[in-house]
């Protein structure tokens, strides 16, 4: 029995079995939301939130909410892509976001609540406009999502990191006061 766990221990510490992973760089306004949400998706292996897309090197959540780095709250996400694809990912942020705030996202406002997708590769840079194209022409109204190139990703102070699962009764009731449920309801995002 010994010999099957140090087997399976072997197997799944090896850097093979994770070689495939990939991951994306997407910004949805508080990054506590944004890693509940994909942290619940299958196909994804790990989430973390931190600061994307500014010049300032290592900064602090305090630096970036002034709105004088340039970084927006983001998350890091690990995925399968034999489980998942880009296209699915993109779709789950437009579907836990309102598109059309260019303000911020429900009630956190200001640059460093914006939604991105922060990317180099083409192909998901196509499906996020093929999907943009869709909304507006579904919904009548301008999506406010902006697509950045990546050019960094600094992770975020330990106690921002698996916040709705560390402090439950606080982030529950963030977002249930922030109005981030009621929105997305309100706006029945038709992705057709």
């Amino acid at each position: 029995m010994r010999i099957f766990f140090y087997l399976f221990l072997f197997i799944s510490l090896h850097p093979k079995a994770y070689s495939n992973i990939q991951s994306v760089y997407f910004a949805g306004g508080c990054f506590w939301c944004v890693e509940e949400v994909f942290e619940k998706t299958t196909g994804v292996v790990n989430v973390e939130s931190g600061y994307s897309g500014g010049d300032k090197k290592n900064p602090t959540y305090m630096e970036v909410v002034t709105g004088n780095t340039g970084h927006i709250e983001a998350t890091k996400i690990d995925f399968d892509p034999e489980i998942i694809d880009t296209n699915q990912l993109v779709k789950t942020l437009f579907l836990n976001i309102d598109p059309f705030d260019n303000e911020g996202q429900f009630c956190d406002k200001g640059y460093s609540y914006r939604s991105a997708i922060f990317s180099n590769d083409q192909e998901l840079i196509n499906q996020a406009k093929e999907l943009i194209q869709k909304i507006e022409k579904n919904h009548n109204e301008k999506v406010q999502l902006m697509i950045l190139p990546f050019k960094n990703f600094y992770l975020a102070e330990d106690y921002h990191q698996d916040y709705y699962k560390k402090n439950p009764i606080r982030y529950n009731y963030y977002k249930y006061s922030c109005g981030r449920e009621k929105r997305i309801n309100q706006i029945k995002l038709n992705l057709k």
